[in-house]
């Protein structure tokens, strides 16, 4: 019998009125539900999917769900297993409260799990899309450490860096391209509206054009021809981007070119370096296995050459040697990342030194952009205003002739 949705109102231990969805073949199946969670059951009724009831979704945005959503979850969830509350209350609470609906729907599909036996960690991962690995080998270490509270904040505080880093290159990236797009934009509508105006007129005068002239009637010319055939092929591009920007063989090419960019090359190894630092200093100090760690922290980087050098590091760790001492053998890691854990391994302190190392790079990442940005917007201005006045330059050469043609 396929499952259906039921709403239910119950009294807490507080006598305290709740109400909450869930997913069940049939009411008396929700009633021994809520009994076995020690909840009296005041009403339940089945939630109708139909008509104007039934929820709209927007395909690739109602069922998105964001690292921030799960963060703010982690969040919450910590707080309330600190202050007492089960695990299975808290899911219950999280599933009805939660802003993100998509969320909303895994949780409640987590907490049914948990319900009939299955292990936090476990229920996590079967929904891996949602949740990182780094969170679900950190709940795993956590339930059995007896420290899953401590672990969700540290997942909690991990996950918003994490997007407290991306929000500052976001910021500092978006005045550069804004002006870059508007620019494009601009030379695209002069070349496509305002040249074949000037080329008609100039035309029905007579007359030989300068050259600038020709080469940008020429242009505008080539631009009504190559619009719509550009415009297709980006509109492709982007679709396919998005579609396998994430796939083996695409970053396989890619990643090691970001790192070879000219004055970018070096803000992305940058921020490879502090996810790193980031993800392993915290799955350390949660309790997981280094080789186990070293696992993960590689792919959640974000730049497949970290990830490559992290493997040939586990695999030098297995045999018996120290982790900062092949990690010196990889030229992607800076010697200051390498010599302080080097003395994280010999004082026993590496989560703590690799999380010292992290907000380095955090802060090395800020700055690094404020640098380009300020760097950026003059060169764009000199750049965009070169382009336009030349443009402009280009169409009114011959107008100075004009006179002596209409003469």
């Amino acid at each position: 019998m396929a499952a259906k949705t039921y709403e239910y109102a119950v009294r807490d231990k507080g006598g305290k009125l709740v109400k909450g969805r869930v997913e069940a073949s049939n009411q008396a199946a929700v009633a021994n539900r809520l009994r076995e969670m020690g909840l009296a059951a005041v009403s339940i009724s089945e939630v109708s999917n139909g008509g104007l009831q039934k929820e709209i979704k927007i395909p690739g945005m109602s069922d998105r769900i964001k690292l921030k959503d799960v963060a703010i979850m982690s969040r919450q969830l910590a707080t309330m297993i600190g202050a007492g509350l089960s695990l299975i209350r808290a899911l219950a609470i999280l599933a009805e409260q939660t802003e993100s609906k998509a969320l909303a729907r895994v949780v409640a599909q987590v907490r049914s799990d948990v319900e009939v036996g299955t292990a936090f960690s476990t229920a996590l991962a079967k929904h891996a899309e949602v949740f990182p690995p780094l969170m679900i080998n950190m709940v795993k270490a956590g339930e059995v450490g007896g420290f899953l509270d401590q672990v969700l904040v540290s997942v909690a505080s991990n996950f918003e860096s994490e997007l407290k880093l991306r929000g500052k290159i976001k910021s500092a990236m978006t005045y550069p391209v804004v002006v870059f797009v508007i620019a494009i934009l601009a030379v695209v509508g002069m070349l496509l509206f305002i040249v074949p105006v000037f080329a008609g007129m100039f035309a029905s005068l007579g007359g030989a054009l300068p050259a600038p002239t020709q080469f940008l009637v020429l242009l505008s010319g080539i631009m009504k021809w190559a619009i719509g055939p550009l415009v297709l092929a980006t509109a492709i591009f982007a679709f396919w981007w998005s579609k396998h920007k994430n796939d083996r063989a695409v970053r396989e090419r890619v990643d090691p070119l970001k790192l070879k960019v000219p004055v970018f090359g070096k803000l992305f190894q940058k921020i490879a370096i502090s996810r790193f630092t980031r993800n392993f200093g915290t799955m350390l100090h949660a309790g997981v296995p280094l080789l186990q760690a070293l696992d993960i922290v590689g792919e959640t980087s974000g730049n497949l050459v970290i990830e490559r050098a992290t493997r040939a590091v586990k695999e030098s760790v297995r045999t018996g040697q120290s982790l900062s001492a092949p990690l010196a053998s990889h030229a992607i890691f800076p010697p200051m990342v390498v010599q302080m854990m080097a003395v994280g391994e010999d004082t026993g302190a590496l989560d703590t030194m690799l999380e010292k190392v992290s907000d380095f790079y955090d802060q090395e990442v800020e700055a690094t952009t404020e640098a380009l940005t300020s760097l950026i917007e003059p060169l764009m201005i000199v750049v965009i205003g070169g382009i336009v006045g030349g443009m402009i330059i280009a169409l009114y050469m011959p107008i100075f002739s004009v006179f002596n043609l209409i003469q």
